[in-house]
């Protein structure tokens, strides 16, 4: 597993900078894909440091910190596994049912350049920086995100732009719908 994860990570620390040729590193076949899920083990602590941060800042959910630890989870599961069943769908109707291997390996591999981007522009609201300060690099990290994975649909799966925008605003869509259901299930 690790020449796996030490590819996945080259391949999506390349494609991070928008250099395609990171894609070369991604498994393209359905065992990478699953593979590729190993990301989510890896984005976990900074995903929890996120949130963490987040709470600290605004201040505890209402339903108290276990049950808000437990709705996190469980929408950080259903955040990676349900954008994979939806996305499937839609490539196999764009005619790239073939690219989508690798196109999950390098969206989950990727998730980690993202989160470490999140992780390391919330340390300043972590630290007291002004609130403005701290909301602008959330809102740049934001779009750095929502640009990488566009950029990744892009090249993956061969589309144009407009396709690849289709795909971010379905995988963000589904982070609205699963922050309401994270919320509901925090008691707020």
């Amino acid at each position: 597993m690790r020449p796996v994860i030490t590819a996945g990570l080259a391949g999506a620390f390349l494609l991070g900078r928008g250099r395609p040729e990171g894609l070369a590193l991604m498994e393209d076949t359905p065992a990478g894909a699953w593979r590729s899920f190993a990301a989510a083990l890896v984005c976990l602590p900074a995903f929890l440091a996120i949130r963490l941060f987040a709470w600290a800042h605004l201040g505890m959910p209402p339903g108290g910190l276990a049950r808000a630890l437990a709705a996190e989870l469980i929408g950080y599961t259903l955040a990676w596994t349900a954008f994979a069943l939806i996305s499937l769908p839609l490539a196999q109707s764009w005619g790239r049912g073939a690219d989508w291997p690798r196109f999950i390996a390098a969206w989950n591999w990727t998730n980690i350049v993202q989160y470490l981007v999140l992780l390391l522009l919330a340390v300043p609201g972590a630290l007291g920086f002004p609130a403005s300060i701290a909301q602008l690099l959330t809102f740049g990290g934001l779009a750095y995100a929502v640009w990488l994975e566009w950029f990744v649909a892009r090249h993956a799966l061969r589309l144009d732009g407009g396709r690849a925008a289709i795909l971010v605003g379905v995988d963000l869509a589904l982070g609205l719908f699963l922050g309401g259901l994270i919320r509901t299930l925090s008691g707020g």
